[in-house]
């Protein structure tokens, strides 16, 4: 569930500027805020059902522009090059410093 959750975040960060008004407003209030199905329905006068049927649905056109644009995909592969390269590069220091020490000693024993 959690990482269903983190998924719909995602996805909404990247699509909520393609959703009507009640749609975003729903999703915030159901994914970002936590609320129940419950709580938004009687907030904004609708049934359960209804909220509980928006969601779905937004859920939904939010999987079909993911799969059209692969923005959190693309985002996703960026993040793991980003991770390479530091983890590669902090190596690199690594193995530039040693070098660097053993310069040292050899200038040491001149």
């Amino acid at each position: 569930m959690l990482e269903k959750t983190t998924r719909v975040n995602f996805l909404f960060d990247f699509y909520q500027s393609l959703l009507t008004d009640k749609q975003r407003i729903y999703m915030e209030l159901y994914y970002l805020d936590d609320l129940s199905l419950g709580e938004i329905a009687e907030e904004y006068e609708v049934s359960r059902q209804a909220v509980y049927d928006n969601v779905r649905r937004t859920e939904a056109m939010l999987e079909d522009y993911e799969a059209k644009l692969s923005l959190f995909n693309k985002f996703q592969e960026r993040s793991e090059l980003i991770r390479q390269i530091e983890q590669r590069l902090s190596a690199e220091k690594a193995l530039t410093d040693e070098i660097q020490k053993l310069l040292q000693q050899i200038k040491e024993h001149d």
